[in-house]
Order: structure tokens, then sequence, then C-alpha cells
């Protein structure tokens, strides 16, 4: 099992901010993402949403979709899941 690291924000930096740790980890997960430096699969993961949903937010922002192997199996894997089979 691996460590998790934890990242702690002060209260007063989210109150200026006015975001809770929820929207904070959907913010890095966008950004990250936008980057290239998170798959999509590690980004929604971030966020705490669906897959679905993490892709509806990346089209509402407008930032462009990367598609790779890992990304292809996911859907493999939820197309399956959803077929039945």
């Amino acid at each position: 099992m691996s460590a998790t690291p934890h990242l702690e924000i002060p209260q007063d930096i989210l109150d200026s901010a006015r975001m809770t740790v929820d929207q904070v980890r959907v913010e890095l997960a966008a950004h990250l993402y936008a980057q290239g430096r998170l798959s999509l699969g590690k980004a929604h993961e971030l966020a705490g949403q669906s897959l679905w949903e993490f892709r509806q937010l990346l089209g509402l922002r407008r930032i462009e979709p990367h598609f790779d192997a890992e990304d292809l199996q996911q859907d493999l894997e939820t197309l399956r899941h959803l077929g039945g089979s």
C-alpha cells in the first residue's frame, strides 16, 4: 500500500478564495489535465468526479481532450460495464 501525502490549506486561504477543499481538488485536477501533467483517468480521480462528469467540466471550460492508451482502456472498461458483459 502506498502512502498518501496530504496538502494542508489554511482555512483563511479557502475562505479568501471562497472555495471548499473539494472545489480546490477539481480546480487542481482540471489545471493539471490541461497542462498534460495528468491523464484523464487520474485527473477525474483527483477531482472526485465520475469520468463523464469530469469530461463535461472540461467541455464547459473548453479544455481540449487528450486521449492516451489509459483513456482508451478506461473507455473500453466502461463500455463493457454498460453493456453488461
